[in-house]
């Protein structure tokens, strides 16, 4: 396979990951998960939030088996944001420094918000926060 037929078997591998960039996968983000596949390096059944739909699309693209999810990297569930109760937050910012997407605004020793439209329900930004103040609620 020639660099440009790769990179567009990665491109659409990429369209079909639901761009979470939640890391579960065992990559820093969606795109890398989708080259590995490409490579061979990973497999398909390696992204809870594409879950077997995903799993399902993959498989189609590439004309493999679906499988079914890979236990290690969590289990499916229904798209969720995170909410930060804002009475409780200390301002920190540890949270924003932790989201991949760019969803929490606020500034230093100031109360965070979460851009609902924009947060992916990854859950990076729950392990850095000092006070617990995130909930991942349904989107």
């Amino acid at each position: 396979m020639n660099q440009a037929d790769f990179e567009s078997l990665v491109e659409k591998i990429d369209r079909l990951l639901p761009q979470t960039q939640c890391t579960r996968c065992g990559y820093p983000a969606c795109l890398p998960y989708a080259r590995a596949i490409a490579t061979g390096e990973a497999d398909i059944n390696r992204c809870p939030p594409g879950g077997e739909a995903g799993i399902r699309a993959l498989a189609g693209l590439l004309g493999r088996d679906p499988k079914p999810l890979n236990p290690d990297c969590g289990v499916e569930s229904p798209p969720r944001v995170a909410l930060i109760r804002e009475a409780e937050c200390i301002g920190c910012a540890k949270c924003i420094q932790a989201c991949p997407v760019d969803a929490i605004v606020g500034a230093p020793k100031f109360m965070h918000s979460v851009l609902a439209d924009i947060c992916t329900g990854c859950e990076l930004c729950l392990p850095p926060c000092p006070v617990d103040c995130i909930d991942l609620v349904p989107a």
